[in-house]
C-alpha cells in the first residue's frame, strides 16, 4: 500500500517536467521564427513578403 502511494505521488513530476520542456520548445520555435522573419533575407528571399502574423521589429540602429 505504501509503495502504491509513493508511486502515485512521484508520477506527477515527469508530467510537469515534460510540460515545462514542451512549452519551452514551443516558445523557442515561435521566438526563433519571429527573429528569422525579421532578419535580413538570404539570397533569393529579398523580395518575399513577411507574413501578416509576424510583427515587424525595428533594430536600434534604424
Amino acid at each position: 500500500m505504501i509503495l502504491m502511494e509513493a508511486v502515485a505521488k512521484t508520477s506527477e513530476f515527469p508530467l510537469a517536467f515534460t510540460l515545462v520542456y514542451a512549452v519551452g520548445f514551443v516558445a523557442a520555435v515561435a521566438i526563433g521564427s519571429i527573429a528569422w522573419y525579421n532578419s535580413k533575407r538570404p539570397p533569393g528571399w529579398e523580395d518575399k513578403e513577411r507574413p501578416d502574423v509576424v510583427p515587424e521589429v525595428k533594430a536600434k540602429d534604424e
